[in-house]
């Protein structure tokens, strides 16, 4: 059972590019993450980082940052790092730069954390309770940053959906700082992985607090190929299960039939119960349904095929062997080269054109990052697709010699 200030609250604001900053205080304010969040600890900001291009709703907003690390500084918090990692398909050097979040740590003085260089300490984790799947993932043992122990963590993710947990938030945002780039292993059992998570999160940090960005919110294939949508709606909590289950009522879905969040709640890690929730500022029975979709994209589809589908015998042959690159390229080529010069830009393009698209061009020089079919982008696509060949090639001829 996990007790904690704020366990079952909820913040919820209404909010404008010309009130935002001061929004995201009094929100915060109201989900008291002062009572959260000692202030004789460092506290960690995960940022959200789910593209190395700005996208509507995908990643973190440079006024979600600003406003969360302008809050706690004005209320006394003086050891703040932001905490970066890296996956096997984003590129993190290049993203916080496009999605202008290095803008903001550096205006604000705030040094970060690269959980994926290598001067970085990863050590064991020995739980006190069982683990639902993290220890049989990893049978050579769960290992987490050394740096992240004993430090608060304010999670900052977006209000979208995802391909593989219907949406994703708080809690999720975790698996992007506590686990390496094997964390894709755990693709296939990726909701008990996100309970042990938080857990996980609850055993080694003094305090857990997440400020949640629904100005832009996505939905379809997210986190990246989604449609977005202006929902000028922020959340905060100290309640990583009560938060998601609130953000995922706004889209539309039943909290309790995520298996993630109803795990979670069974488990009293939070309050995945919409009714036990309690909901303060906004009222979120007055906004009108957003009736938002999980859906795939050709690269989930077959990602699906391998965690659940026929391909399931040759997991770990995929994605656990030296031929694994093939997964990366895949991604890399349907998201960068295909969908977001296709696609992607002309909405990004729309987007600049909203109230929030021209906040987000307000930062900095003004420059907004919308990559093309560049040359580079050729010669990964050409690489791409000779590796998917031959990976799609082997898969079939291993699939032959099974039967």
């Amino acid at each position: 059972m996990a007790e904690f200030e704020g366990k079952g609250k909820v913040a919820v604001l209404k909010t404008t590019p010309a009130t935002v900053l001061e929004d995201i205080e009094k929100l915060m304010k109201l989900a008291g993450f002062e009572a959260a969040l000692p202030k004789d600890y460092r506290t960690g900001i995960k940022i959200n980082i789910s593209w190395q291009t700005w996208y509507p709703g995908c990643s973190s907003t440079p006024w979600q940052l600003e406003g969360v690390i302008r809050t706690l500084q004005n209320a006394g918090y003086q050891d703040l790092v932001g905490v970066h990692n890296d996956t096997v398909v984003v590129n993190t050097e290049d993203a916080e730069i496009n999605n202008k979040h290095k803008l903001i740590t550096d205006q604000y003085r705030v040094p970060c954390l690269y959980l994926y260089n290598e001067d970085f300490e990863w050590v064991e984790y020995r739980s006190k309770k069982p683990l639902l799947v993290l220890d049989k993932v990893y049978p050579d043992g769960v290992f987490i940053p050394k740096a992240l122990v004993g430090m608060n963590i304010l999670h900052l993710p977006t209000v979208k959906t995802h391909v593989f947990t219907t949406i994703t938030g708080a809690m999720k945002n975790a698996f992007g700082g506590l686990l390496h780039r094997n964390r894709h292993w755990t693709h296939a059992v990726i909701h008990d992985t996100i309970v042990d998570l938080l857990a996980i999160q609850q055993d080694i940090h003094p305090g857990i607090f997440a400020v949640m960005d629904g100005t832009f919110a996505g939905d379809g294939p997210g986190p990246r190929a989604m449609r977005w949508h202006e929902k000028n709606i922020l959340l905060a909590s100290a309640d990583q299960v009560a938060i998601d289950a609130v953000s995922a009522k706004l889209q539309g879905f039943d909290p309790l039939n995520l298996r993630f969040i109803r795990k979670a709640h069974e488990l009293d890690l939070g309050i995945g119960d919409p009714t036990q929730i309690e909901i303060v500022g906004y009222d979120i029975e007055t906004e009108p349904p957003w009736n938002f979709r999980r859906e795939d994209t050709f690269a989930s589809k077959g990602q699906h095929m391998i965690y659940h589908g026929p391909l399931k015998p040759l997991e770990k042959v995929l994605l656990q062997s030296p031929i694994v690159p093939w997964a990366y390229f895949a991604s890399n080529f349907y998201h960068n080269v295909y969908w977001y010069p296709f696609v992607g830009r002309k909405r990004v393009e729309s987007a600049l054109n909203t109230q929030w698209g021209q906040l987000f061009q307000s930062y900095g020089d003004g420059s907004v990052v919308m990559p093309g079919m560049e040359p580079k982008t050729v010669v990964q696509a050409t690489v791409g697709l000779t590796i998917m060949t031959m990976a799609a090639l082997g898969a079939f001829y291993m699939l032959r010699r099974r039967k």
